[in-house]
């Protein structure tokens, strides 16, 4: 049975398309990608059916990582159909939060802000780069990266 992931952040064209990038391209690495389902999703729905923002795509290309995902917003089936919902920051943990609750029962997800797996990180959010420069890009694919390191060695020692 494949695990299932959702990333999520706010409008679903920074931080939760790099990091269902950086997963995929990860699994790929360990050769175990077919082991799991993969998705992002923004808590908004604004940018539905977009690519990532293109900085975006450009500062993960320089590191080997192809973003190809389109935004999607959270819906009430993604508690049910994915067994981890990471969220990227305190108001998008607080939103799907609520989201859920507007369910009136029981789901299989599990919910946790990302950053809970960060290894070198004491950062408890993904700050948003999408109002910042250039390198507040790079600085939250570093984030995302150590943070998908130990989510995948919480995944395989667990």
């Amino acid at each position: 049975m494949k695990r299932r992931i959702l990333f999520v952040c706010l409008g679903n064209i920074c931080r939760s398309p790099a990091a269902e990038a950086i997963f995929l391209h990860k699994l790929e690495q360990l050769k175990i990608i077919d082991e799991f389902y993969v998705d992002s999703a923004g808590t908004g729905g604004w940018h539905v059916g977009s690519l990532a923002d293109s900085r975006m795509i450009d500062a993960a290309s320089n590191r080997g990582i192809d973003i190809k995902s389109k935004a999607r917003k959270i819906s009430f089936d993604d508690f049910n159909n994915f067994d981890l919902i990471l969220t990227m920051d305190n108001t998008n943990l607080k939103n799907v939060k609520t989201l859920s609750k507007e369910l009136d029962t029981t789901f299989k997800a599990e919910i946790k802000p990302l950053l809970e797996y960060a290894i070198h990180s004491d950062l408890i959010e993904v700050p948003d780069p999408y109002y910042g420069g250039d390198k507040g890009f790079d600085k939250v694919l570093d984030l995302l990266e150590d943070a998908i390191e130990g989510l995948i060695k919480h995944i395989r020692f667990n």
